[in-house]
């Protein structure tokens, strides 16, 4: 919750993209994550993931789709502003995505390499 609310946060209070709100969500919910899971012996993946599944860019991908489609019926008539919002959204769905992965993975490598002590 705590993630989904800095994500609501950046992207209406702060004015931030998309991508931006996703990655700082991420980060947050993994640096909560990791300590949880460590204690409780349960599996990063599955709580991380789950924390955050509902980031995913379905709005951007059905978009880039759905123009696609469009694409494929006009042909060689297809105006220009149709080439570039699919790139826009598929390029915005690349971006959330990838932001996501690095928000959640690095974190908690981070703290894993830092605070595992070293015998």
């Amino acid at each position: 919750m705590l993630g989904h609310a800095a994500r609501w946060a950046l992207i209406s209070l702060a004015g931030a993209n998309v991508a931006t709100g996703a990655l700082v969500a991420c980060i947050l919910v993994s640096i909560v994550v990791a300590p949880v899971v460590d204690r409780l012996h349960l599996p990063f993946a599955a709580l991380g993931f789950s924390a955050v599944v509902s980031m995913m860019p379905g709005f951007f991908l059905f978009e880039a789709a759905s123009a696609m489609v469009e694409l494929v019926s006009l042909g060689p008539h297809a105006p220009v502003t149709l080439l570039m919002s699919i790139a826009a959204n598929g390029a915005t769905a690349f971006l959330v995505i990838l932001a996501m992965t690095f928000g959640l993975i690095l974190p908690r490598m981070l703290l894993e390499h830092f605070l595992t002590p070293t015998v």
